[in-house]
């Protein structure tokens, strides 16, 4: 089981749309639900992202 840092996941939140930020606490039931669907959604692209392995401006080897 992967472990998840909250520091990684508040900046997650942090980076979700505003409209979703804020629509979790909208009085209409639909919008609330959007809006978690998108927070759940920008959370774990981003916490997907941080997880890859990083990208180096290194060449492979050729092996000649």
């Amino acid at each position: 089981m992967t472990r998840i840092d909250i520091k990684d996941m508040a900046t997650a939140i942090l980076a979700a749309p505003g409209w979703a930020r804020v629509g979790i606490t909208a009085p209409a039931r639909h919008i609330r639900d959007d809006a978690a669907q998108e927070l759940a959604r920008a959370i774990a692209e981003t916490l997907t992202q941080s997880q890859r392995p990083g990208e180096t401006d290194e060449q492979p080897e050729l092996g000649l």
